[in-house]
């Protein structure tokens, strides 16, 4: 039996996972497979496989809660919570810097240029993921259908996104072959003094902001700890619930700084769903400038990255099992189909707010139709969304490349 790896070792490897995590999911899971698996003896392909699947299973991200897995594996509890750590942490220090900069300087011209630069990538990143998505989740006629309704229900009536994905896995699990077995639990596993523990960590910040009278972060926090138990399908699909509640619910932010946090996070190391700490950053700043900023941005990683350590902690022990429970992949399968209609949705909301200056919601009875002004369309745009996607469709080059060749084009087509 291989020995476990010592600590310097694991602050050396996972450090080094987490400072080249750029790319979103796939690329991020690519590095830890070739770090765990190929270049070292600590996973055996169908353990890192069987985690993988596991993880995908989860709410929040993959990818982190991927890294987590490995360190308890390795070393136990604290292995895993310097495995999460160093995932997330060089990533959120970079966020930090830029929502702080962001905030003081995105509304100068020079500054608009390159984001808009930026917005156009992102619009064809999205595109990617959401073609990638639909190979993955499209895998017949119901799904099908399961997409474009919840595209329907999101587009149109607005309908919450957590209802979305409650209606889709009743209907998968519903789905599941007629008489299928459901094995029971692994015994000896249960641990509920780790499920109290986490659980308790994750939502302290509610009671003590509470007590302290701290109504905005309080609702910061809720609605962060909400959206951890609720983002099914990666970074896109919480960043669709972010766009629903943060800018048509709440009024939080507008549009196109939801489109730029976006951009941010991916030029950053770490998982995708960074998003959130740069939402609740300019949230934060908005409401009382720097300080709260940084406050704001520190609570939204405790609400969005605790529960990360709480799912994988409690439920690690039934890795293998969960993989045989038929209902519950079923659940998972119509819960990706839906997630394709909600991406979708995203991909249309940032396309009309990027190429079109003003965006105006038209009531037709219990629906909502956004309206672009066709005055307002902006040629720049488009020419730059089209050369993004010469970049990233085309010629294949990865965000990392795009994102800051997509800024110099920005501010080169402002000085024409």
């Amino acid at each position: 039996m291989t020995p476990p790896p010592t600590w310097p070792e694991m602050l050396r490897v996972f450090g080094r996972i987490g400072l080249l995590s750029f790319g979103g999911p796939a690329a991020q899971i690519g590095v830890m497979h070739r770090e765990l698996v190929d270049e070292r003896p600590w996973l055996s392909e169908q353990h890192f496989l069987n985690s993988l699947g596991f993880c995908m299973l989860l709410p929040g991200p993959e990818a982190m809660q991927l890294a987590t897995y490995a360190g308890w594996r390795l070393r136990g509890t604290w292995g895993g919570l310097l495995a999460g750590l160093l995932f997330v942490i060089p990533g959120a220090l970079v966020i930090a810097a830029l929502a702080l900069l962001y905030a003081q300087y995105g509304t100068l011209p020079q500054t608009e240029a390159l984001l808009l630069g930026i917005k156009a990538a992102v619009i064809v990143i999205v595109f990617q993921a959401l073609r990638r998505l639909m190979r993955k989740g499209l895998t017949g006629p119901a799904m099908t259908w399961v997409a474009g309704l919840s595209f329907a229900a999101i587009f149109l009536f607005q309908i919450p996104f957590p209802l979305l994905i409650l209606v889709a896995a009743l209907f998968g699990a519903t789905r599941a072959a007629p008489g299928a077995p459901q094995p029971g639990l692994p015994t000896g596993t249960f641990q509920p003094g780790v499920i109290a523990l986490w659980t308790a960590l994750w939502l302290l910040p509610l009671p003590v902001l509470a007590l302290m009278g701290q109504s905005l972060l309080f609702v910061l926090a809720a609605f962060f700890a909400k959206l951890a138990v609720v983002t099914f399908g990666g970074a896109y699909a919480v960043l669709a619930y972010m766009a629903q509640e943060v800018v048509t619910a709440r009024g939080w932010l507008d549009p196109l700084q939801m489109i730029d946090a976006l951009g941010m996070a991916e030029t950053t190391p770490g998982p995708l769903i960074l998003v959130t700490q740069f939402v609740g950053m300019l949230t934060g700043y908005a409401a009382g400038g720097p300080m709260l900023a940084l406050i704001a941005g520190a609570l939204t990683l405790w609400m969005t990255f605790v529960p990360c350590f709480l799912w994988i902690f409690a439920g690690a022990p039934y890795v293998e099992h969960l993989q045989t429970r038929p209902r519950l992949q079923a659940a998972l399968g119509a819960i990706t189909a839906a997630v394709v209609g909600v991406i979708l949705n995203l991909s249309l909301w940032f396309a009309l707010h990027v190429v079109f200056a003003r965006v105006t919601q038209q009531h037709l009875g219990p629906m909502s139709l956004p309206l672009p002004d066709p005055a307002s369309l902006r040629p720049d745009a488009l020419i730059l969304i089209a050369l993004a996607a010469v970049l990233l469709l085309v010629l294949r080059r990865g965000p990392l490349i795009t994102l800051p060749l997509m800024a110099l084009a920005g501010w080169a087509l402002s000085q024409v």
